[in-house]
């Protein structure tokens, strides 16, 4: 009996694995399926994918949509664009964020709590709310078609979420650790920067990641700023290939495999950071 129901055991256990990989394959295909269904339709004629059914696999290889792309518009131009808006958005952000954070973790004041909840408050505004009293005020202060006067606008409406994520990465500090580095003679600036930094790289890395992708999507105050083709970020360029009478399918998805893979690139970058950081913050005691 005992043989038998360790046997039974043993398959169960085989059966769940098996339902586990295949529930995890499963939902790897409905992610990935789209990136490839992208890649396979602008590296072949657009005739391809046209027809229906559509092949699921090239047909023919074919870098035409690539080299009309870069000829006729100035990718390369927009993918610096939004790497600099990107960069230029996290790093606003990490410092305001850092400031903010140590602010209402360490520091003792008046109306904390309530300023907390107002700053989470202000993640319920939506962009389309105020996009028209920012470009009125922008256009007479003559910050309009700027990309650093964008990050601005980028940083401000994702440092509340930011704040409260490196918040919570700093109660996990021990408040010990901190006055004890006032105590041997640290300034309070100087203690957060050896002490509360190192210990928080987890959350620093995480802000990193939400700024840098949330100013690399942003759409509206982009197309509504940013007025000459020479300041586009590529969300904009990309719409910009939409026209009324004909879309190049095929350069639009060249296009957007161009704009996926930098955000790609950067998290795979970013991603050994991410684990050093857990390692370190894993040590604090």
């Amino acid at each position: 009996m005992r043989a038998i129901s360790q046997t039974r055991y043993n398959l169960q256990r085989v059966v769940a694995k098996v339902l586990f990989y295949v529930l995890v394959i499963g939902f790897c295909f409905v992610a990935l399926f789209p990136v490839y269904w992208m890649i396979v339709n602008s590296i072949q004629p657009l005739s391809y994918g046209m027809q229906y059914p559509p092949p699921l696999w090239p047909q023919e290889i074919s870098f035409q949509p690539f080299t009309t792309l870069f000829e006729s518009f100035p990718v390369a131009r927009w993918l610096l664009n939004s790497i600099f808006l990107a960069t230029m958005t996290t790093l606003l952000v990490l410092a305001l964020a850092i400031v903010g954070s140590f602010t209402m973790t360490f520091l003792k004041w008046r109306g904390k709590a309530a300023f907390g909840l107002l700053l989470l408050m202000t993640q319920m505004l939506p962009e389309a709310l105020v996009v028209i009293p920012i470009y009125a005020m922008y256009r007479e202060l003559g910050l309009a078609n700027s990309l650093p006067a964008l990050s601005l606008i980028d940083a401000a409406f994702i440092l509340p979420i930011c704040i409260w994520v490196l918040k919570n990465a700093f109660d996990s500090v021990a408040v010990d650790i901190y006055e004890a580095a006032l105590i041997d003679g640290c300034s309070p600036l100087s203690a957060m920067i050896r002490t509360l930094l190192p210990l928080s790289a987890p959350g620093l890395v995480a802000v990193s990641v939400v700024a840098f992708f949330y100013a690399w999507n942003e759409y509206l105050f982009a197309v509504t700023l940013i007025s000459g083709a020479e300041n586009r970020p590529v969300s904009v360029g990309l719409a910009s290939l939409r026209v009324m009478l004909d879309t190049p399918i095929d350069r639009v998805l060249a296009a957007a495999l161009f704009f996926s893979i930098f955000p790609v690139i950067f998290y795979l970058l970013i991603q050994r950071y991410i684990v050093a950081g857990l390692s370190a913050g894993a040590v604090k005691g």
